[in-house]
């Protein structure tokens, strides 16, 4: 097999990995289940996909195909080649105005789509919660729904037509064809005459047609997935008089890749949706009386009709991302249902809001409902696609797990169906999770279970068959949007009836007599309790760490929090920054999800006593930039840059320390000797010859400029001259940490004279804040100097007096890495809640009226701000936006940059050069260069700074200087 996947790779026009890495990246996707596949291949047309048929054919493999990897059943996992379309095949490739479609590969982002479309006043409607990632290939297989299906339908009402690769290798494409056309297709020679007269021979008798009506789910349901979808093929005029065109596009929707392999996709698109939005959040003290307003409020033109529980709503309090996005949120309910409306004008809208909650008043069911608008709108939607990484988010082994959260039944029988569940539930001692599609008659039910023991494991089937059992009675569809994959696959018989499942093997068989697409899926399935990513029972491995992680569990189970939902596969176009290095390669190596995945296959597979000492996961740590963005963007706060500092010291303490990360490690000694002869030392790095012998040596990139030292540092100039910088009023602490001290030490003088300036009583304390010593992995030093810092603060502690900082990567580590290093946890802890960013200082007390505005000048002022990443992931960047809008006539704006792509010393090393720049190149440096004349530029980061000047030729500066300077 070896010297095959060899011969395969060279003929690929793309790639193809068969090492463990890629290997343990692509075991999982964002199920419970795990399977090690033989390779992955990245191919880059249907040329390679036809080489791949071929190869599976020849080696008696399989192919599972895959794009952004976030289904819930297990379809995308496999034992044979996986076949991720995402990476090459993501094109837009033509728009037809007049019709209003669009032909695209598999591999292009929802989201991305319709931002594309906008323009021209259209989109694309299936909107499922994972839109900003997911791919339309994926959502063609697992036929998506989303929020908006009560209005648009669902993807297989949208697709046109589809290209696609079969089981003899040919191309071949599957549109709506009337009898006459049928009729040619089936007297042709091959697999596709095959096909369309084996359909026609399958599903014409009369029995047939009648047994897949009477079984099948109710065609009331319009998010129906359990099996193939044969009960829209018979509605066909082939079979029927009055029927449809027929057209297979219906059948290979919703097939997870089990028929074929999809190479281009042609969808109808809508116009834009009424831009005037208004939605009633109605909040119930009971899931039965919101249930019980559902079937009025779908009498009302919705655009959607969600529901979130109280779980959901309690999981997104203690993530900082979400707690803001609550105050729509009145006491405290048991149940919410979010009811969307749209029209074309605010008055028309109001009518429609009105007319809504009248009818909910009247109904007396809802104990409050509060009507929204604008980006109170966005923060309930965003609140209610969180639920799912959220719910990966529980403490401890126990997890809501997908295996019965897929139901739909008609609306009329939701409420009686709902009882008859939570009867079950009660049964088996659950308290189940209730978040989804309400208006569409779905709910997604979770039961909570521990699969790492066999009883739950038990549990785990057992719960499922009764819900199939359940669902069946009330004529529901168990696979209504998430497919059936491993999970449900085995009730499909029970669903459908036995003779209508071998009309589905049948159908398997015509299009894979061989086996090779997605096997154990739909046909002859998997077991859905073996293959799971945790071995019940296991021995769990004891592994020791130098940084603190009993808040997750451990280390082990901090990997364990990532279900795999796969929110840190953003690109470039997307909101946020997570995570910012797959942002510029579009490698799966590069996510959280990955580097997650990989620390947990290491740690459950290798020898205890060198579990981090792993090449595979070195290389897939490699690229992260610690930005910490996992703590905040992923809903399940997987802390990877803080795994990547344990991993980097245990590996280097196996492997050994190279000279270029002890030179950056000890880069605060370094400065703090070279301050002594700062002239000196910034010749040297000015100098071509001599900048480029220490580049050489350091490993820094050649591109790069060499940051010169302060001259003099602030600690020289304070010695000086610090008689006359305290001011009378409030004590506040001022850490000038060692990038102030030694590089920015115009920052530091400028923190000072504002505080004094704004009337403060100022101690100035010098600390290295261990940054680069955690950021290398050198835990031990950054440990003991972690212990000094807060033995030397300790006294400050008890006197509760404020503590400020100036660079974010310092100070921000109080409240961060500090309660993973220090020996004093509670001590750390205290250190944590009272350590601020001098803007979060500042802006409190402006709110609360110490600092006034007119302190500052009235002169206008642009200000464009650009934020550091563990601001913007450990505090918020609203409170620098806040800061410079003190001074009355400041027109400061936020940047909508992600992480600039520096990170410390990342952006200075040879070999991320390159990425480094591509990553600013986003966002941040074509912002910076559009400049209006005579705006200032802010970013409180010594990195963002030395970037934005490298890239840009622009002098960024820290906000306390140009609020120093507005001072009056």
């Amino acid at each position: 097999m070896q010297d095959a996947l060899i011969a395969l790779k060279d003929s690929l026009t793309g790639e193809l990995h068969w090492d463990e890495l890629h290997q343990m990246m692509y075991a999982t996707d964002a199920s419970v289940y795990r399977k090690i596949p033989l390779a992955v291949a990245y191919p880059k047309n249907a040329l390679d996909l036809k080489l791949l048929v071929a190869f599976a054919l020849d080696h008696k493999t399989s192919l599972t195909p895959r794009t952004a990897g976030t289904s819930l059943a297990g379809q995308c996992v496999g034992e044979g080649i996986i076949v991720d379309t995402s990476r090459y095949m993501n094109k837009i490739l033509e728009l037809d105005l007049k019709e209003r479609r669009v032909r695209v590969q598999p591999g292009v982002i929802r989201d991305e789509l319709n931002d594309y479309l906008r323009p021209h006043g259209l989109f694309f409607g299936p909107n499922t919660s994972t839109s900003s990632r997911c791919m339309i290939g994926g959502m063609v297989g697992n036929n998506s729904s989303g929020t908006t299906s009560i209005r648009y339908g669902v993807t297989r009402d949208k697709v046109i037509a589809l290209k696609t690769v079969l089981s003899d290798g040919g191309e071949y494409v599957f549109q709506e064809l009337g009898p006459e056309e049928v009729a040619i297709k089936m007297n042709t020679d091959g697999l596709e005459g095959r096909l369309y007269s084996g359909i026609h021979q399958l599903l014409s008798p009369v029995q047939v047609r009648e047994e897949i009506r009477q079984e099948f789910p109710n065609p009331q349901i319009h998010r129906r997935n359990t099996g193939y979808a044969i009960d829209k093929l018979i509605d066909s005029n082939l079979f029927e008089t009055q029927g449809r065109n027929l057209n297979l596009c219906e059948l290979l929707c919703g097939s997870e890749g089990t028929l074929s392999l999809t190479t281009e996709i042609t969808l109808q698109l809508d116009p834009l949706a009424p831009d005037r939005v208004r939605m009633i959040a109605a909040h119930y003290n009971s899931l039965e009386l919101a249930l019980k307003d559902v079937q009025l409020a779908m009498n009302h033109p919705l655009h959607t009709c969600e529901l979130m529980d109280d779980v959901i709503l309690d999981c997104t309090k203690g993530n900082t991302l979400y707690q803001g996005m609550r105050a729509f949120v009145q006491g405290n309910p048991k149940a919410i249902l979010m009811l969307e409306l749209k029209a074309d004008t605010d008055k028309e809208a109001d009518r429609l809001a009105g007319a809504l909650e009248k009818d909910l008043i009247q109904s007396a069911s809802a104990y409050h409902l509060a009507t929204l608008k604008d980006e109170t709108i966005d923060h309930a939607l965003e609140l209610r696609k969180a639920g799912l990484g959220l719910l990966g988010n529980l403490i401890g082994d126990k997890k809501a797990v997908a295996c019965i959260e897929d139901t739909a039944v008609t609306l009329e029988d939701l409420p009686a169906f709902i009882g008859e569940f939570t009867q079950l539930m009660d049964h088996y001692g659950q308290k189940a999770v209730y978040y989804a599609h309400a208006g569409a008659g779905e709910l997604h039910l979770r039961p909570i279970l521990n699969l790492k023991k066999q009883k739950d494991v038990g549990l785990f089937s057992e719960i499922t068959l009764e819900v199939a059992k359940l669902t069946k009675k009330y004529r529901g569809s168990f696979s209504g949007e998430h497919g059936d994959g491993i999970v449900r696959s085995s009730m499909i018989p029970l669903m459908i009836g036995d003779k209508n499942y071998e009309v589905l093997r049948q159908i398997k068989q015509l299009f894979d007599p061989n086996g090779i697409f997605n096997p154990g899926k739909i046909i002859d399935p998997w077991p859905m309790d073996l293959a799971l990513r945790y071995t019940p029972e296991r021995k769990e491995p004891q592994i020791k760490t130098l940084m603190n992680f009993d808040p997750e569990g451990g280390l082990l189970r901090l990997a364990e929090k990532c279900n795999g939902s796969g929110d840190c596969r953003k690109t470039a176009q997307a909101s946020g920054m997570m995570c910012p290095s797959y942002r510029a390669t579009l490698d799966e190596k590069d996510t959280t999800r990955a580097r997650a995945n990989v620390l947990r296959e290491v740690l459950t597979g290798l020898e205890e006593d060198k579990l981090l000492a792993s090449n595979e996961l070195h290389e897939a740590m490699q690229l992260c930039l610690g930005c910490k963005a996992c703590l905040t963007e992923c809903p399940s706060t997987v802390d990877v840059a803080s795994a990547r500092s344990e991993f980097l010291y245990q590996y280097q303490q196996e492997k050994g320390y190279r000279l270029k990360d002890r030179l950056i490690a000890y880069s605060s000694r370094v400065n703090r000797i070279g301050s002594k002869w700062p002239s000196l030392v910034n010749f040297l790095y000015g100098n071509e010859l001599f900048s480029g012998m220490i580049k050489r040596v350091a490993g820094m990139a050649p591109e790069r400029t060499l940051p010169f030292l302060s001259k003099p540092s602030f600690d020289q100039w304070y010695k000086r001259s610090s008689n006359n910088h305290q001011g009378e009023g409030q004590l506040v602490i001022l850490i000038v940490d060692e990038f102030s001290n030694y590089l920015d030490a115009h920052v530091a003088k400028d923190a000072l004279k504002l505080l004094v300036g704004l009337g403060y009583c100022v101690q100035v304390m010098y600390m290295d804040s261990a940054r680069a010593l955690i950021s290398k992995g050198f835990l031990e030093q950054a440990k003991i100097q972690v212990d000094m810092n807060i033995a030397e603060l300790s006294p400050h502690l008890q006197e509760e007096t404020p503590i400020l900082g100036l660079e974010p990567s310092a100070i921000l580590g109080f409240r961060d890495e500090y309660k993973r290093l220090a020996t004093d946890r509670g001590q750390a802890l205290r250190l944590a809640d009272q350590v601020f960013l001098i803007e979060e200082f500042l802006v409190d007390q402006f709110q609360k009226g110490k600092i006034k505005s007119d302190q500052f000048t009235q002169t206008p002022q642009l200000v464009k701000i650009h934020v550091h990443c563990h601001q913007k992931s450990l505090s918020n960047q609203k409170v620098t936006f806040d800061l410079l809008n003190i001074p009355i006539n400041y027109k400061p704006t936020l940047i909508p940059s992600g992480c600039c792509g520096m990170a410390g010393s990342f952006g200075f090393e040879k070999e991320n050069y390159a990425i480094s720049m591509t990553i600013a190149e986003h966002k941040l440096l074509p912002s910076v260069r559009k400049l209006e004349p005579n705006t200032l530029i802010a970013a409180n980061g010594t990195s963002c700074r030395h970037q934005i000047k490298d890239g840009a030729g622009v002098e960024a500066l820290h906000p306390v200087s140009i609020l120093v300077n507005a001072l009056i």
